[in-house]
């Protein structure tokens, strides 16, 4: 037909980065905003860290987040979801049997690696 577009779905542009407690894959991004997707192997963690200036709002995928916002625990289950606020301390934990996937949407101005402030870190980053 003439006038259509074919849809490439297997778009080379993304960029996934592996880390000691997982991988996340940069899935969409543009001037105040970042979307990942981020796996999470059983029995690891992320940095206990905050942002000044961005907030994140995850969804929970696959398997039992249990975040850490402040110091308070909560245990999320897929379809749930948690808003960050910049500023807040957070850390998110696998706990389960299965590999743990949860959507991140970033907002704010800057979405580099300075500004993450590590509280506590289990391999070693922390500030």
């Amino acid at each position: 037909m003439q006038g259509t577009q074919e849809l490439n779905v297997s778009d080379q542009s993304k960029v996934t980065d592996h880390r000691p407690w997982g991988s996340y894959t940069i899935l969409e991004e543009g001037l105040d905003y970042k979307v990942k997707s981020i796996r999470v192997n059983t029995a690891k963690r992320l940095s206990y860290q905050k942002h000044a200036r961005r907030s994140e709002h995850w969804i929970v995928v696959q398997g039992v987040a249990n975040v850490t916002l402040d110091g308070k625990v909560i245990t999320l289950s897929p379809g749930e979801t948690v808003d960050i606020p910049a500023g807040t301390a957070h850390r998110v934990e696998n706990s389960g049997e299965t590999t743990l996937v949860f959507i991140e949407v970033q907002r704010g101005d800057y979405f580099g690696e300075d500004d993450i402030v590590r509280i506590e870190d289990d391999f070693g980053r922390a500030s």
